[in-house]
């Protein structure tokens, strides 16, 4: 059986039942698109991940990337797929038309993204990951750095990467230490060391655009005194050929626990003086520059937690189907009996109905973010657009985070159902594992989305955006009500959502008193219950579609898929939320041990 990656009728359900994302197409900027051509789309990027990108990534992983001299040599066998991805201009899908792009909506280009990256994420990097860079000139840069810069780019003639991380200013990116002087014509020499640069060099392209945060000289400290500065690999002429070589060099190629593929580069600016870039926007606003691909790249993260979440449990589940060991538990005593596929073990059933769980509910997460996205972007009136992109904002840290936390929790319990076969490197469940672990570390660990979303998010507009999303998951409440055999899991999970309301009105208040390092030290699992208790909301939804389904009757085939959402709803609601519950009364407990302990009582 060929390797799935995506359960496509899951896929299809959350997007035309679930999310009912057709009524998205009648907006006139997507008036190329409808349900055909967006079905077709899907299939042929399935097609491209599992035929061409899927078969090099073990080979990837094995080889690796290989530093030599300030060059990043890729993994041999990316270079032709590499080249298929460009031909189909798969990396532009979702791109505005203005920009090169194909204008796709946000779900399409979601669900092409989930194949490509549960395939192959460090290939299918190198080819979009610049649309981030050119998004920024778009939105900050000048008519001629448009111009110049973004054409290429988007295409992936050019790569694109983000400049932020230094040794001594990781999280802390205010206490940076990269300099910027003004010089006569307009330009700013630049010196500096930049480390963990996703694709900060590498062979598949011919130039790479740096933008570099910095601190010209003379400015405050802190994030304030930021700047962000366009700072090319190769000059660029203004007939769009390149010219000379800047000063930034690559000094190195981390050696990580995953993603072996991926170049992760370390990088010097102004070795020689000579380092070179142009002013992003207006001086001292780097931060709000970057911050705009930052959200985009917490977006990012959350799907690849997913892909590679959705690719261990369908391989898990299949393992479990064909792979015989042990009898049946009723004929435990029978030592003739024959022996069964795995999936008949309870424990078994019970951990993949856990991974079913959390990979449904982090598809429709995901899902519905793409919708407030598109929603805040053309949604029918002011108020409508505000919503949406209010309950996008808030919710940006928990689907960064939380996709990524749960879909290396996934890809464990994958291997767990292989046992020692999935430990080894013969299977892809281990590299799967490896890989995921990267998401909730880079682009803002754990801890930090946890406080960007205490500090910032939670008491937006005094609180009115997180009590939208409340309403939300009321909604989905009543109408559970009103569906035969769903009325229980309504009460069950309405518990939990007042429970939540109850500590995040705690919370918000301990934040602002005189007992607010204790309410950061519970931050983290703050961030998680909402997680958990939208996880609990989206399966309650899709059990509610299904059970409207079944109700309103059904093709046979879809019975027992209806079913399934149903049953995974009631495991998630019944066996998993009373835990997070659980939680919830420990985050209110408040427990003050961690900002009471000394340091000397950690030992060491």
């Amino acid at each position: 059986m060929a390797q799935q990656l995506v359960d496509r009728r899951d896929l299809d359900f959350v997007i035309w039942e679930q999310m009912q994302s057709e009524t998205l197409l009648k907006n006139d900027v997507f008036k190329e698109f409808n349900k055909k051509t967006c079905d077709m789309i899907i299939t042929e990027a399935r097609a491209l991940a599992v035929k061409e990108m899927l078969p090099t990534l073990a080979e990837g992983d094995k080889q690796g990337v290989r530093y030599d001299k300030g060059n990043i040599k890729v993994p041999d066998c990316f270079h032709d797929v590499f080249k298929l991805i460009l031909e189909g201009e798969w990396q532009t899908l979702g791109m505005p038309p203005e920009m090169g792009g194909q204008g796709a909506p946000g779900f399409v280009t979601a669900a092409c993204s989930q194949y490509f990256l549960a395939a192959n994420w460090a290939l299918y990097s190198y080819a979009s990951m610049g649309n981030g860079t050119a998004l920024l000139i778009q939105l900050y840069g000048t008519p001629e750095q448009k111009k110049k810069y973004i054409p290429n780019i988007t295409a992936a003639k050019w790569g694109g990467t983000m400049l932020l991380t230094e040794s001594e200013a990781g999280s802390d990116v205010g206490a940076l230490e990269t300099t910027a002087v003004k010089n006569e014509d307009g330009t700013y020499t630049l010196t500096g060391n930049k480390i963990f640069i996703t694709n900060g060099e590498h062979d598949l392209a011919e130039n790479i655009i740096h933008p570099v945060l910095a601190r010209i000289e003379g400015d405050p400290p802190g994030t304030k005194g930021i700047s962000i500065f366009i700072v090319p690999k190769y000059f660029v002429n203004d007939d769009g050929s390149l010219g000379e070589r800047n000063d930034i060099v690559c000094t190195g190629a981390e050696e990580k626990h995953g993603i072996h593929a991926s170049a992760t580069a370390s990088m010097a600016l102004g070795s020689k003086g000579k380092c070179i870039g142009f002013l992003l926007g207006e001086r001292c606003e780097g931060m709000k520059v970057m911050f705009n691909m930052i959200n985009h790249a917490r977006m990012g993260v959350g799907l690849q937690g997913l892909s590679y979440a959705s690719a261990a449990y369908l391989l898990a589940v299949n393992y479990a189907k064909e792979r015989v060991q042990g009898r049946k538990l009723e004929d435990f005593k029978d030592h003739g009996a024959p022996s069964v596929p795995i999936i008949q073990h309870p424990d078994v059933r019970r951990n993949l109905l856990w991974m079913k769980s959390y990979v449904n509910g982090m598809q429709s997460f995901y899902q519905y973010l793409s919708y407030c996205a598109t929603r805040g972007d053309v949604g029918e009136t002011p108020e409508d657009r505000e919503k949406y992109s209010d309950l996008y904002d808030m919710l940006t840290p928990s689907i960064k985070d939380y996709l990524a936390v749960k879909g290396h929790e996934v890809c464990v319990q994958a291997i767990q159902v292989y046992g020692g076969a999935g430990y080894c490197q013969d299977y892809p469940v281990e590299q799967y594992a490896r890989d995921c672990k990267i998401g909730s570390i880079y682009e803002g660990t754990s801890g930090i989305q946890a406080m960007d979303m205490l500090a910032r998010k939670l008491g937006r507009k005094e609180g009115r955006v997180f009590a939208g999303l409340l309403g939300e998951m009321g909604q989905t409440i009543a109408d559970a009500r009103g569906i035969d055999g769903l009325a229980d899991l309504a009460g069950q999970l309405e518990k939990a959502v007042n429970r939540l309301a109850e500590i995040a009105m705690l919370m918000g208040k301990k934040a602002m008193s005189l007992e607010f390092k204790t309410a950061f030290a519970h931050s983290l699992p703050f961030l998680n219950i909402i997680g958990d208790t939208i996880m609990g909301w989206m399966l309650l939804w899709r059990a509610n579609v299904a059970a409207t389904q079944l109700a309103n009757g059904t093709k046979k085939k879809d019975i027992a898929f209806y079913n399934g959402q149903i049953k995974t709803a009631e495991f998630y609601i019944q066996a998993i939320l009373p835990e997070v519950v659980g939680k919830m009364d420990s985050i209110a407990a408040g427990c003050p041990a961690a900002i009471e302990i000394d340091d000397a009582g950690f030992g060491g």
